[in-house]
C-alpha cells in the first residue's frame, strides 16, 4: 500500500446494506437512508501504527488510510482538526466532577466543528469532479462550505434562514459564496436547495445526504482516542442538530477497534438539544426508532434548530447501544452557561456548544454522570460567531 493512500473500498447503506461504487458521486441510498464509507482495514493496518502516527500532519488527514480521499493532492486543508482537549477544573470543582474536559472545536478555521465535515466532503467531491456545491444551513456549515469552496476555487450556493446570526451571514458573504436567505427554518432552506440543485446540477452536501461529511466528523473520535492515550473517555456529551458528530465518532471507534488501537470499551453518548427543538430527546424517551418532525422549532442556538434529522434512526441507535441518554435544556440555562464557562474557564462557546455545559447539572442530579468519570463536553463552536447573544446579557 502506498504510504499516503486511502484504503477506501466502497459505500454501504447504514440501513439496508446495499453497496455502491465509491468512484462515483453518491448521495443517499435508494431506500432513502445514509451511506457510509467502507475501508479495507487489513490494508490500512500495514501503515497505521502508534509509532507511525506520531510523525504525521496535525489535521483531519492524519489517519489518511481510513479517510476517503485517494490522492494526497486532493486532501485540501485550512488547518482544521487536532483541536485542544482542555480540562476545566474550576467548573468541575463546582459541579463535583473531577475529570471534566472541553474539546474546543471553536478553534477550527471557520469557528466550528463544521470545518471538519465540509473539508472532507468538498475534498472528496472535488476529486470526483464536482466544481459547484449547494447546502442548506443554520449558519456554520454554510460558512465552512464557503471557505473550502474558496480554497478549492469552486462555487458554493448557500441557503439559510433569514434570522441566521448576523456575523455568520457576513462571514459567508465575505468568503465569496452565493447566498440565499429563506423564510422559515433549515428544513425550508433544504427544500429550496434540493429543487435548485436538481435544476442546476449542483452537488448537494447537506448533512448526511452524502457520505463524506461524516468522515470528516469522525476525526473528532480519532483525536479523542489519541488524546486520551488510546483509552476512550467514559462519557461524551454532544449538542445535537443533525447529529453527524455522534454518528461519525461512533464509526471512528469501531474502526479504531478493528485497527487494534483501542478495546471494545465505549463512552456513554449523551445527546443535548434545546427544549425549543428536541425531536431526538422526545423519540429517545418514548422508545421510538425515528423522531417526529418538531413543529414551531425555536431556540437561540441556531444549530440546534433542526426539526428533522435525516439520520435520526442512527443517532437513537447509538445512544441506546452506548447506554447513553438524551436531554434538553432551555435557552435561559444555555445563556447562563455561556457566561459561566467564559468567566470561570476563559472559554467562550456558541449557544449550541454551551448547551452541553447547561446539561451537566441535570445529568449529575439524575445520576447519569459520576464524579470520577472522564467526561468530555463538545464545544462545537466559538462564541465569537454569535456576538449578538453576548451583547444581550
Amino acid at each position: 500500500m502506498n504510504e499516503k493512500s486511502s484504503s477506501l473500498t466502497h459505500l454501504k447503506c447504514s440501513k439496508c446494506g446495499k453497496e455502491y461504487d465509491s468512484k462515483e458521486l453518491q448521495n443517499l441510498c435508494s431506500c432513502g437512508k445514509v451511506l457510509f464509507a467502507e475501508y479495507d482495514i487489513e490494508k490500512a493496518k500495514e501503515t497505521i501504527s502508534l509509532a507511525s502516527i506520531k510523525n504525521r500532519r496535525y489535521d483531519i488527514w492524519r489517519f489518511h488510510e481510513i479517510m476517503p480521499v485517494l490522492e494526497d493532492k486532493h486532501r485540501f486543508t485550512l488547518g482544521e482538526g487536532w483541536t485542544p482537549l482542555v480540562k476545566i477544573p474550576n467548573l468541575g470543582e463546582k459541579l463535583e466532577l473531577n475529570n471534566l474536559y472541553v474539546k474546543d472545536e471553536g478553534l477550527n478555521p471557520t469557528g466550528s466543528f463544521k470545518s471538519r465535515g465540509l473539508c472532507a466532503a468538498v475534498s472528496k467531491a472535488y476529486e470526483l469532479g464536482v466544481r459547484e456545491f449547494v447546502i442548506p444551513t443554520a449558519g456554520n456549515a454554510g460558512a465552512a462550505l464557503s471557505a473550502y469552496a474558496a480554497r478549492t476555487q469552486t462555487k458554493a450556493h448557500v441557503f439559510m434562514p433569514k434570522d441566521t446570526p448576523e456575523f455568520i451571514v457576513t462571514e459567508i458573504k465575505s468568503l465569496g459564496a452565493k447566498m440565499y436567505l429563506v423564510d422559515g427554518l433549515i428544513t425550508d432552506a433544504g427544500k429550496i436547495a434540493k429543487e435548485e440543485a436538481a435544476k442546476h446540477q449542483w452537488f448537494d452536501v447537506s448533512t448526511l445526504k452524502e457520505p463524506y461529511r461524516a468522515e470528516g466528523k469522525k476525526t473528532m473520535g480519532l483525536e479523542l482516542a489519541e488524546q486520551f492515550d488510546w483509552e476512550l473517555p467514559d462519557v461524551i456529551i454532544y449538542p445535537t442538530g443533525g447529529g453527524t458528530g455522534i454518528i461519525g465518532m461512533w464509526k471512528a471507534f469501531d474502526e479504531l477497534e478493528e485497527l487494534g488501537l483501542i478495546t471494545s470499551k465505549r463512552p456513554k453518548m449523551i445527546s443535548v438539544q434545546s427544549t425549543g427543538c428536541s425531536p431526538i430527546v422526545k423519540a429517545f424517551h418514548e422508545g421510538k426508532d425515528q423522531a417526529e418532525f418538531w413543529e414551531d422549532a425555536e431556540t437561540i442556538a441556531a444549530g440546534l434548530r433542526v426539526p428533522a434529522a435525516v439520520a435520526d434512526y442512527l443517532i437513537l441507535k447509538i445512544l441506546r447501544e452506548s447506554n447513553g441518554t438524551a436531554i434538553s435544556v432551555d435557552d435561559l440555562t444555555i445563556k447562563i452557561s455561556m457566561f459561566q464557562l467564559a468567566r470561570e474557564e476563559g472559554i467562550m462557546l456558541s449557544p449550541e456548544a454551551a448547551a452541553t455545559i447547561a446539561a451537566l447539572d441535570l445529568l449529575k442530579e439524575k445520576g447519569q454522570i459520576q464524579s470520577d468519570e472522564n467526561i468530555v463536553v463538545f464545544g462545537t463552536g466559538s462564541g465569537f460567531t454569535t456576538p449578538e447573544v453576548w451583547e444581550k446579557e
